[in-house]
């Protein structure tokens, strides 16, 4: 009886250890689970946001469903973006499922698509993970109408894209639709729901956003660990600057050092896309759309733009913008401190357009010379341009680079750079030093050869000059 007693006293104290542990491991869990992200301090903003600031370039890619219409409806060319045709259409839910049913992107290749990423000189790629048509590119648990149990084509595409961007060292992120113009209890305002009571609409939301978004968004993070969510469709009418605040808390808790768009929350305002001052917004990085910063900012905010006029596919957008253009809008958007996610849209059966393949092999060809100007920099603290001149300095260093936009002068004056005494000015591409003065009251006066100035061509598109020193 009394080993009885003494195993028995023996198996409470240890019941009683374990227990005291259990409730260690769930005190410690709850308090992992209540850090409040929206109060990050600044070193932990800038540790987590140092390889996108770093980044500079970044690709867009939205694809889907809408790519099988390719901005044609019934024989009728519907205007306005490809992505948006369920809605300028008003194709009804049940008839734009059948073309759904046709997705089977055979050609669809991920490991190329990034192979073009790398030679694009890109180190970033955002996919529409789901537009505001609801179709999913993954194969959820918590809807059907997705690539896996809704289309023919019964391949993963976001698993197959995650694995290539990190077999091939490119940041992998997603872009994903608040709103969702096929779930029953997240219509937009709009002309793809009937009217009805508001307050109705809202309960009907917050289920959808419970029961249907933040598992989905789980699944997401669970499933393909995105470095990047990229948020849109934050402007219906039943989505709160409340719920953007959550949203953003409960995708932090799933992994705290994933980036998060300011389009979480209620705050931007429209195209230009850097938020409102009225209130304390949740949000990484401003969202600038098909524009780029009138000037510099110390906001973190990237610029998010088409090579022609839609986001989506549409087999008749030809209106391509320039390699210039293109080449020139980065150098602008990197002089202001920002980002540059430029786009893509393939077509249905998973074919990157060939005018945006060679648009981004010509960027790519520049950034291979010039892109020590571009990655790694920030913006001068004072200057960020001089008529066609562009200037960017190299992070914890002091580089600089002036960035001419057009074939510059034999004699180049810089206002802003005074080079370090007995140092070399290079221009990027050519190895020998150029000859250089400092004159008080008028700046840097560089020295171009001829020579030099004659292997400038229409394919040159921008020179980047080194100069080590300081800003004045």
């Amino acid at each position: 009886m009394k080993r009885v007693h003494f195993y028995f006293i023996c198996l409470v104290i240890a019941s009683f250890f374990l227990s005291c542990k259990n409730n260690k491991q769930a005190q410690h869990e709850e308090k992992k689970q209540i850090v409040n992200y929206l109060e990050e301090s600044k070193e932990s903003l800038d540790k987590r946001m140092e390889w996108w600031r770093d980044a500079r370039f970044g690709m867009f890619i939205h694809w889907g469903v809408y790519s099988i219409p390719a901005g044609t409806y019934k024989g009728k060319k519907i205007e306005n973006i490809g992505e948006w045709i369920q809605f300028f259409g008003k194709i009804p839910v049940e008839e734009y499922e059948e073309y759904a049913k046709q997705f089977n992107p055979e050609k669809f290749d991920a490991d190329a698509w990034v192979q073009l990423i790398k030679e694009a000189g890109m180190k970033y790629l955002v996919i529409t993970s789901k537009h505001h048509d609801g179709f999913c590119l993954w194969d959820s648990e918590v809807a059907t109408y997705d690539i896996m149990d809704f289309a023919p084509y019964k391949k993963d595409i976001l698993k197959a894209l995650s694995e290539a961007c990190k077999k091939q060292g490119i940041k992998f992120g997603l872009y994903h639709s608040i709103l969702d113009w096929h779930h029953q209890d997240a219509h937009y305002n709009g002309n793809l729901r009937e009217k009805g009571d508001e307050k109705v609409y809202a309960e009907r939301f917050k289920k959808y956003l419970k029961e249907y978004l933040k598992p989905q968004l789980k699944e997401l993070v669970d499933n393909y660990d995105p470095d990047i969510l990229w948020f849109d469709g934050e402007w219906v009418g039943e989505f709160t600057h409340e719920q953007g605040k959550e949203l953003y808390q409960y995708v932090r808790t799933l992994k705290p050092s994933i980036l998060i768009n300011n389009r979480v929350d209620k705050g931007r305002q429209g195209y230009q896309g850097m938020n409102k001052g009225d209130k304390d917004y949740a949000g990484d990085f401003g969202t600038p759309e098909q524009e780029i910063l009138k000037n510099a900012s110390d906001l973190d905010w990237e610029s998010c733009m088409t090579m022609n006029d839609t986001w989506g596919y549409k087999s008749y957008d030809h209106n391509w913008k320039s390699a210039k253009t293109l080449i020139h809008n980065l150098i602008d958007v990197t002089s202001k401190g920002g980002n540059y996610l430029l786009n893509v849209g393939p077509t249905s059966e998973g074919i990157i357009p060939e005018p945006s393949v060679e648009r981004l092999k010509t960027m790519g060809n520049w950034l291979d010379t010039n892109g020590e100007a571009i990655y790694q920099t920030e913006r001068l603290k004072n200057h960020y341009k001089q008529e066609d001149i562009r200037f960017t300095k190299k992070k914890n260093t002091n580089d600089y680079y002036a960035i001419s936009l057009e074939k510059p002068d034999a004699s180049l004056t810089l206002k802003y750079l005074k080079p370090k005494k007995d140092s070399d000015i290079y221009l990027l591409g050519h190895n020998k030093a150029l000859s250089w003065k400092y004159v008080d009251g008028k700046g840097l006066v560089i020295q171009i050869p001829k020579a030099v100035l004659n292997t400038w061509t229409e394919k040159s598109y921008a020179w980047a000059f080194h100069i080590n020193g300081t800003e004045i």
